[in-house]
């Protein structure tokens, strides 16, 4: 179990490969508004941790586990920000900040309650199937948007 603030990193380096094909020390600093030495210690123990692959001044790749937890992480986020942006109508910019907040302070097992309060309240099909964040089941409905809402009715 790595912190909440490696779990940045992690969630960080994620984007930046799907953003830029690649990750490097320097665009994650960047990105997070950090050191190079700060991304450099938070690499040495994701690398620990098994969940990235990195040589001195190579690229950053994410390991299989390591891109698995990375998509958990933007699951949670995703949960929230629907739940504060479509359930309660709150500022798209709130909730974006808000999210980023509360889903670090965020159980597993709220967060899949969480999931299925949202998916009820914006008519997206049920997630009768047991929804659980860790075994990545129903990913593809919490990405949808209020408009994919009045489609569903």
């Amino acid at each position: 179990m790595i912190s909440k603030a490696l779990e940045e990193y992690l969630k960080t380096m994620y984007v930046l490969k799907k953003q830029n094909g690649n990750i490097r020390v320097t665009d994650v600093a960047i990105k997070m508004n950090c050191s190079k030495p700060s991304v450099n210690k938070a690499i040495n123990i994701l690398k620990n941790e098994n969940l990235v692959n990195y040589e001195t001044y190579g690229s950053i790749e994410l390991t299989k586990q390591g891109e698995i937890l990375a998509r958990k992480i933007l699951e949670k986020y995703d949960i929230v920000y629907l739940f504060l942006k479509d359930v309660l109508n709150i500022n798209e910019e709130i909730a974006k900040s808000e999210a980023e907040k509360m889903k670090l302070a965020m159980e597993d097992n709220t967060i899949n309650s969480l999931a299925k309060f949202v998916h009820k309240e914006l008519g997206l099909y049920s997630l009768d199937c047991d929804f659980d964040i860790n075994k990545e089941k129903c990913i593809k409905c919490a990405r949808r948007t209020k408009s994919n809402k009045e489609e569903v009715k």
